[in-house]
């Protein structure tokens, strides 16, 4: 579960990066979790992490002044559609990195493993990640994402909602989202055990391409999280919601 904000009123983290995609980098910057502690104000994750927010906010609005270049407005997308990208750009970049993720962790744990034992604990957390995320995805494409797609069509028809077996749609969301955050923790674990994904010096080729491989990873999951925790999921419970008041 997310703490509760301090900051009463101010915009949350997620939906700073909902507005602008580009402040994310400034959050990557400080270490300020976009995606799983999306919730929060700049203030208290700020205050959390002992950073002056004051810094954070001058970034924040230098990338405000910079001209928008052509980018993707995920927060104007219709749900249906941007459920389908999420699907077909980070449900398939997953499946697809998953296989060489296995394979690579494994030869690099076992040939260097003994002179950098932080390799075995990476190569466990990367199977953990590679368990949630493995169990994580079918559920929201079967099951979440389906009745999305039929609240979308609902309003555009005018048509009732059918009642989903899990009572009302902030109950799997719920589970996703705490599953976000296992995944998030596990390679947060992942790049401080890599030094933020940096080989040492003795690293072969393939201890150095692990590493590049694990830091796209988790660039592709951060916004894998954040398009479904901060824009997604909270305008699906609100569109539930209406469709069920009319």
């Amino acid at each position: 579960m997310q703490p509760e904000n301090l900051t009463v009123g101010a915009p949350t983290i997620g939906e700073l990066v909902s507005q602008d995609w580009r402040k994310a980098e400034v959050f990557k910057k400080y270490g300020i979790d976009y995606c799983c502690g999306g919730k929060r104000t700049v203030a208290d994750a700020c205050l959390k992490k002992g950073i002056d927010s004051a810094l954070v906010e001058a970034d924040l609005d230098l990338v405000s002044a910079q001209p928008v270049e052509s980018q993707h407005n995920f927060n104007r997308w219709e749900l249906d559609f941007l459920a389908d990208y999420i699907i077909n750009n980070h449900h398939s970049y997953v499946t697809g990195a998953i296989p060489f993720l296995e394979e690579l962790s494994r030869k690099v744990s076992h040939v260097h493993g003994d002179f950098h034992p932080e390799l075995l604990e990476i190569e466990q957390h990367i199977r953990a990640v590679i368990e949630e995320l493995t169990m994580h995805m079918p559920k929201e494409e079967i099951i979440l994402f389906p009745y999305i797609k039929e609240l979308v069509q609902a309003k555009k028809l005018g048509t009732p909602v059918t009642p989903p077996p899990f009572g009302t749609i902030a109950n799997p969301i719920r589970m996703m989202e705490a599953e976000h955050i296992t995944a998030g923790g596990a390679m947060e674990a992942i790049e401080k055990l890599s030094n933020r994904f940096t080989p040492p010096p003795d690293a072969c080729m393939s201890y150095s391409v692990l590493f590049a491989k694990l830091k796209e990873f988790q660039q592709d999951l951060h916004q894998h999280i954040h398009l479904e925790n901060n824009i997604l999921f909270p305008k699906a419970i609100k569109l539930e919601s209406e469709l069920l008041s009319r």
